[in-house]
């Protein structure tokens, strides 16, 4: 198995591309590892797992997050296969439904992303610094 990381800044010079406030003009790294040519874990899919531990339910977080149920649970499918446990897990139905939630490796895999998003940032910030006042 191998696995890489790949770093795509993305620059974008329209707020209305994202739901952040963003200046006129922002440059915000995209990682996204991936294993064996799936794509294990990225921006997306890291809003996905947040959204469940908020929500308790992967139907929950597909709404909120404008995902049809069945998009969600593949990319949670995706990420529980790429892994050596579970990122998500879930239980049956009952008197007040299933639910779903991160376990102890979702919850230190989303962390850990978030610090990897942090550290990017900050380290393309001389690069974009440069890039910016080129810009229009």
């Amino acid at each position: 198995m191998q696995a890489h990381i790949f770093l795509n800044p993305l620059i974008i010079g329209d707020t209305s591309l994202t739901s952040k406030k963003l200046e006129t003009a922002s440059c915000l790294p995209r990682i996204r590892v991936v294993s064996d040519s799936q794509i294990a874990l990225g921006p997306g899919k890291v809003d996905l797992l947040e959204e469940i531990e908020r929500s308790g339910s992967i139907s929950k977080a597909a709404r909120e997050l404008g995902l049809s149920y069945r998009r969600a649970w593949t990319l949670v499918d995706t990420m529980n296969k790429s892994f050596k446990s579970y990122l998500v897990e879930g239980s049956a139905g009952g008197g007040k439904g299933g639910g779903s939630h991160l376990t102890p490796l979702g919850k230190k895999t989303t962390k850990t992303y978030r610090a990897m998003e942090k550290k990017a940032e900050n380290a393309i910030q001389p690069d974009w610094k440069l890039i910016k006042r080129s810009l229009k």
